[in-house]
């Protein structure tokens, strides 16, 4: 086991599985509600905004959220907050069913588990059913949906509930993510070590961001640095 550390986490979406084959599957959804994702994606940069500068978690986060994103789109709040549970929460789900991970994913996390490291995973959007789909839903000790303690990432807040949940320090805790901006910047802040695993596409994409700890390509990679 690599020395200080007793606990690997992960982010999901484009960390465990590439973005674009759920991005592909998503183009009919996107086309027909445009508006819809454009307001919606806003306000979460809005609420990312708000909280970098009063470091306070969102107490009605979904609430809060429907409310921005109504403004935007001129709809009533409670009737989006609906709209926006069906089509994106809930309706999105399903297409995850068959997604291929990345290469040497499952073995990585067997091989992780069976080394004595505890695992944990924290992503943005509700991770439960999307894991299970991905035939990922089991071996966890922790997994934890950022949204539910009222901060996206790159707040410590839900960084630190993971720590919690893992019972170890953040320093004891690797953290890997896809996003220098949000999971690198997020988990640092809080005080664990970072991986970044880089888009296979865009391999240089967001070099100006946050320097991780440990940079890797493939799952390969990543198994022999904690492993070997």
């Amino acid at each position: 086991m690599r020395e200080n550390i007793k606990g690997v986490a992960f982010d999901l979406d484009g960390t465990l599985y590439p973005n674009y084959r759920i991005n592909i599957r998503l183009v009919p959804f996107f086309l027909k509600e445009v508006r819809l994702i454009s307001a919606f994606g806003r306000s979460r940069k809005i609420i990312r905004k708000e909280q970098a500068i009063s470091a306070l978690p969102q107490t009605d986060f979904y609430d809060y959220q429907a409310e921005i994103t109504a403004k935007l789109l001129g709809i009533p709040a409670d009737i989006l907050k609906e709209k926006i549970d069906r089509l994106i929460y809930r309706g999105w789900e399903p297409m995850f069913k068959n997604i291929n991970l990345f290469k040497g994913v499952t073995e990585t996390i067997a091989a992780l588990k069976k080394a004595g490291y505890k695992l944990g995973l924290l992503s943005d959007f509700p991770p439960e059913k999307k894991l299970e789909y991905l035939n990922l839903n089991g071996g966890w000790d922790a997994v934890l949906c950022s949204e539910r303690f009222g901060a996206l990432k790159p707040h410590p807040k839900s960084f630190l509930e993971l720590a919690a949940a893992m019972s170890l320090a953040p320093e004891e805790i690797l953290y890997v993510g896809n996003s220098r901006s949000y999971d690198i910047t997020g988990a640092a802040g809080a005080g664990m070590k970072t991986a970044w695993i880089k888009n296979p596409l865009f391999p240089g994409n967001g070099l100006k961001k946050p320097k991780p700890g440990f940079s890797f390509s493939n799952y390969r990679q990543l198994h022999d640095f904690m492993l070997l």
